[in-house]
């Protein structure tokens, strides 16, 4: 009586071994897509130019005019 391929690994656990294969290799994609994106985010520049958050402060009246003027000179620099 000889063994098949199909008997062998598909009717008895072999199937059970082949989902746990699958299982773990789509599972580190997704790890490595997730941990590819959330660590992206932290070599960018930021989001908002020194100047603009100058400029708003001075806006709100957070600053006077001669220390908006000073920043603005150090900033450009």
């Amino acid at each position: 009586m000889a063994h098949t391929y199909w008997n062998d690994w598909y009717f008895g656990w072999g199937w059970f071994l082949w989902f746990g294969v699958f299982l773990l290799f789509f599972s580190s994609i997704g790890n490595w897509g997730y941990t590819y994106r959330a660590h992206s985010k932290y070599g960018r520049l930021p989001r908002k130019p020194a100047l603009d958050i100058l400029d708003e402060r001075y806006a709100k009246g957070e600053i006077a005019r001669d220390e908006y003027v000073r920043l603005k000179s150090e900033i450009s620099a």
